[in-house]
C-alpha cells in the first residue's frame, strides 16, 4: 500500500511539474530582455551622471599640435567635459622626419596601412561606442571613417579639415567628387581657415554647423625671441652677411618644386635691377636647395642661411622688410605675421587654406600670377615707406589673431555647441 500510495502521490505532481517547467521556460525567454532594459536603465542613469566624453582622432599627430591640444583639453576640462586623444602611427617616410609629438596622455593605437600606403585602417570601436562626439580628419585614404559614417554612428559625428585637397592635380577626378560626398555624411564640421568653411558650405553643408578654428602653430616662442632683437643687433646681423642698409626680402619655408623657386629667383634679380641695394635671404632646406646655393654663390646680395628655428630664425625674419613667396603658400604665412614682414605671393592656384589669412592691401599682398606684376607690387612697396609701414602694421596686427590659444577656444565653443542640449542636459 505504501508504495501504491506513492505511486499515486508522484502521478498527480505531474501537472504542477508541467506548469512550473513552463513558468521557468518563460522566465528564461524574458531574462535577456530584462536583462537588456535594466543595462539601458543603467547607462542611462550612468549617462545623467558622467562627463560628457569627446573623442579626437589623429592618424599622426605632429610636433606643433601639442599646444593646441594641451590648451584644448584644459578649456574642456574646465567645461566638465573630457576629452580623449587617440593617435595612430605614421608611416616609414613619415616616422622618417622625426616631427612627431610627444605628449603622454594620449591613447596609442596599432594602425594597419594598405595599397602602398594609400589607405589606413586604424579602428576604435570601443573609444567611439559611448562617446558623446567623435572629431576625425576628412581623409578618403581614413577607412575607418566609412564605418563610422554608415555602419557604427557615434551620438556626434564631426569632420575636421579643408574640404578638400588643396593641392589635387584634378579637382573633379572621382577622389576628390568622393571627398564633397562624405562632407554631408557628419554632424558637424570644424574647418581649418573661412576658405576652408565656404567649401563646405558649398557642398551644401549647413553655415550653422561650421566652427572656423583659424589653423595656426604656436608662435609664442617665436614672437617672444623676435621682440628681444634690438636695433644693435640688427646693424650686427647685417655686418655679418656682408649687407648694407639697403631693404631686405627674405624666403622662408622648405624648398621644392610647389615653392616655385626660379620664380623667385627671377624676382629677386629683378628687384635687385630696379632698386640697386635690394638684398635677399633664404631660410630653409629641401630637394631644390641647390637652385638656392648656386645664386647664393653668384651674387652678394644673396645671402642663404639653411634651416633654421629658434633665435637664429627670429633674427633673420626681423631683419626682413618683405616676405616673398610667389608658390605654395600655408602655415608659413605665420611666420610673416609674426616677424612683421608682410607676404608677397602670387595667384598661381597652389595655396593651401591658409592663404585666407591674407588680406591684400592690409598684411600682404596677392598679385596676378604673373613675374612682372609681381615685381611691381614689392618695388612699390619697398619704395614707398608709408605703403610698407601700413602692410607691417597689418602683419603684426594678424599675428595677435592666428594664435594656438585663439585655435584653442574655437574648438572648444564648437564641441560645445554641437553637444547642444545633449551638453545642457548633461551638465544639468
Amino acid at each position: 500500500m505504501i508504495g501504491q500510495e506513492s505511486e499515486v502521490v508522484h502521478d498527480l505532481d505531474v501537472p504542477a511539474r508541467k506548469k512550473a517547467a513552463a513558468e521557468e521556460s518563460a522566465t528564461a525567454r524574458r531574462r535577456p530582455f530584462l536583462q537588456r532594459s535594466r543595462r539601458k536603465r543603467e547607462a542611462l542613469a550612468g549617462t545623467a551622471r558622467r562627463a560628457p566624453r569627446v573623442v579626437i582622432v589623429e592618424r599622426v599627430l605632429l610636433h606643433y599640435r601639442e599646444a593646441v591640444y594641451q590648451r584644448l583639453r584644459a578649456l574642456l576640462r574646465q567645461d566638465g567635459i573630457e576629452l580623449q586623444l587617440l593617435i595612430g602611427e605614421g608611416t616609414p617616410d613619415e616616422k622618417k622626419k622625426r616631427d612627431e609629438a610627444r605628449l603622454d596622455w594620449p591613447i596609442r593605437l596599432p594602425t594597419r596601412y594598405f595599397l602602398n600606403y594609400r589607405a589606413c585602417w586604424l579602428p576604435f570601436p570601443e573609444y567611439a561606442r559611448d562617446a558623446d562626439m567623435v572629431i576625425v580628419g576628412h581623409e578618403n585614404k581614413m577607412l575607418y571613417n566609412l564605418w563610422l559614417m554608415f555602419f557604427a554612428r557615434p551620438r556626434r559625428l564631426a569632420f575636421w579639415g579643408h574640404g578638400r585637397n588643396m593641392q589635387s592635380q584634378r579637382p573633379n577626378g572621382l577622389r576628390e567628387r568622393f571627398k564633397r560626398w562624405t562632407i554631408n555624411k557628419v554632424d558637424w564640421w570644424f574647418a581649418y581657415t573661412d576658405s576652408s568653411a565656404d567649401l563646405v558650405r558649398g557642398a551644401g553643408f549647413p553655415r550653422a554647423r561650421i566652427t572656423v578654428v583659424d589653423n595656426a602653430i604656436d608662435t609664442r616662442e617665436l614672437a617672444r625671441l623676435c621682440a628681444e632683437v634690438t636695433d644693435a643687433d640688427r646693424r650686427r646681423l647685417r655686418a655679418g652677411i656682408g649687407f648694407g642698409a639697403g631693404p631686405i626680402g627674405i624666403y622662408v619655408g622648405s624648398l621644392y618644386r610647389e615653392k616655385r623657386l626660379e620664380f623667385l629667383l627671377d624676382a629677386a634679380c629683378r628687384l635687385r635691377a630696379r632698386i640697386p641695394d635690394f638684398q635677399f635671404i633664404v631660410v630653409g632646406a629641401g630637394p631644390d636647395q641647390a637652385l638656392i646655393e648656386e645664386a647664393a654663390a653668384r651674387h652678394a646680395w644673396f645671402h642663404y642661411a639653411g634651416p633654421l628655428q629658434g633665435r637664429r630664425k627670429a633674427e633673420m625674419l626681423v631683419l626682413a622688410d618683405v616676405m616673398l613667396n610667389p608658390g605654395l603658400v600655408g602655415l608659413g604665412i605665420l611666420d610673416s605675421f609674426v616677424g612683421g614682414a608682410p607676404m608677397f605671393t602670387t595667384d598661381c592656384g597652389l595655396h593651401s587654406p591658409e592663404i585666407s589669412y591674407m588680406e591684400t592691401g592690409k598684411n600682404g599682398v596677392m598679385t596676378a600670377n604673373d613675374i612682372d606684376a609681381y615685381v611691381d607690387a614689392i618695388a612699390r612697396a619697398l619704395t614707398d615707406p608709408e605703403t610698407l609701414a601700413e602692410l607691417q602694421r597689418g602683419a603684426l596686427d594678424s599675428a595677435a589673431r592666428y594664435t594656438v590659444e585663439n585655435m584653442a577656444h574655437r574648438l572648444r565653443d564648437g564641441i560645445v555647441a554641437c553637444l547642444g542640449t545633449c551638453f545642457d542636459a548633461i551638465r544639468g
